[in-house]
């Protein structure tokens, strides 16, 4: 016979396993459709064209930025989407750049915090993270101050300064594992 403790195990096991393969389909049927199984994107390279804009329209959705309830980041137009249900943009803002960009292709929320000090000595709040790039972690994040200056070009930061208000929208949208796209 299985012990209790052995059986109440493998229950919190499988259903581990069970919510993991849930994420995994969740996240792969909003995908974009050039993300590859690796994770590993055929968008264009940096320099190449970037994804079809509506001229008339400069904050509407990127063409070709994925389905499903997603966030979008353009590094290019420094602009942050919050797709809802049905592809429907909840809100659309300006961001200011780190110095340090994630290359385009679908990402997921991997790690939060309500404040800390930022990379570049600045205190932040509201921060979602979703990447790496060469040692440099990347993600959202506001001023406790509510400033948005540029980084110093010299330092290689990954904090996506958004307004306090807009960090305070990311926060509650773009919990773990929230799809996030990124284009040029």
């Amino acid at each position: 016979m299985i012990s209790s403790s052995a059986g109440l195990v493998t229950g919190l096991t499988t259903a581990a396993l069970v919510t993991i393969g849930v994420l995994a389909h969740q996240a792969s049927v909003g995908a974009p459709a050039d993300l590859d199984r690796t994770g590993a994107s055929s968008s264009p390279a940096p320099g190449a064209p970037k994804a079809p804009r509506d001229r008339r329209h400069p904050g509407a959705l990127p063409a070709g930025s994925g389905r499903g309830e997603r966030v979008v980041y353009s590094v290019d137009d420094d602009r942050v989407w919050l797709v809802g249900a049905g592809d429907r943009v909840r809100r659309t803002f300006e961001v200011t750049p780190s110095t340090v960009d994630p290359s385009p292709g679908g990402y997921t929320v991997t790690s939060r915090s309500n404040r800390i000090t930022g990379s570049d000595g600045v205190p932040v709040e509201h921060v979602v993270r979703f990447t790496s790039t060469g040692g440099v972690v990347i993600g959202f994040s506001a001023a406790v101050d509510g400033s948005t200056a540029k980084p110093d070009p010299g330092e290689r930061t990954g904090g996506i300064r958004e307004s306090r208000a807009d960090g305070e929208a990311m926060w509650e949208f773009a919990t773990i594992g929230q799809q996030i796209v990124v284009v040029r």
